[in-house]
């Protein structure tokens, strides 16, 4: 299931391959204060991203955006890659079920490595603030994203996409 908290309680409890060891340099040089990666991700403009490749396979989405109404959500999941989603600035609420008690709404989308799934409400919360780390595995429905007051705020964060093993 997933793993939620500060890096260091991440990092002691992610399996100890090289697409995490990948994941994790990247994170400690996006939560590094003053390092390039975090003035990158701190200069993309509200609803943009930016896909940066990084070894072995792995990659990361930096984005920037205000979060949405649950309304507006979706739950989602992956075959391809697992992510580590790190937010710098803002917060956001996610969700995340059990995919064993999810309904799929779309059909697994090779190109986009999604899986879409209907509503539910067997779903536990995360309220995610500026240095916590979410890994979601393939079983793990989520739907990142959402406001946790009636106001949005604006979120940097970054989506490390990890390759699982073949």
């Amino acid at each position: 299931m997933a793993l939620f908290g500060s890096l260091q309680s991440v990092r002691a409890q992610a399996p100890r391959t090289e697409g995490f060891s990948t994941a994790f340099a990247y994170v400690d040089e996006l939560l590094r204060p003053g390092s390039d990666v975090q003035a990158r991700l701190r200069a993309i403009a509200s609803g943009d991203t930016q896909k940066i490749d990084l070894a072995g396979g792995a990659f990361v989405i930096e984005q920037a955006f205000e979060t949405k109404l649950r309304a507006d959500g979706f739950f989602e999941s992956h075959r391809k890659y697992m992510d580590v989603q790190v937010v710098v600035e803002g917060e956001e609420l996610m969700e995340v079920a059990d995919i064993a008690r999810m309904t799929v709404r779309q059909a697994y989308n090779g190109e986009r490595d999604l899986i879409i799934y209907d509503d539910s409400s067997d779903a536990s919360l995360l309220r995610v603030f500026p240095g916590q780390v979410a890994v979601f595995f393939p079983a793990d429905v989520h739907m990142p994203t959402l406001r946790i007051r009636a106001t949005p705020v604006l979120v940097r964060k970054s989506v490390v996409k990890v390759p699982i093993a073949g």
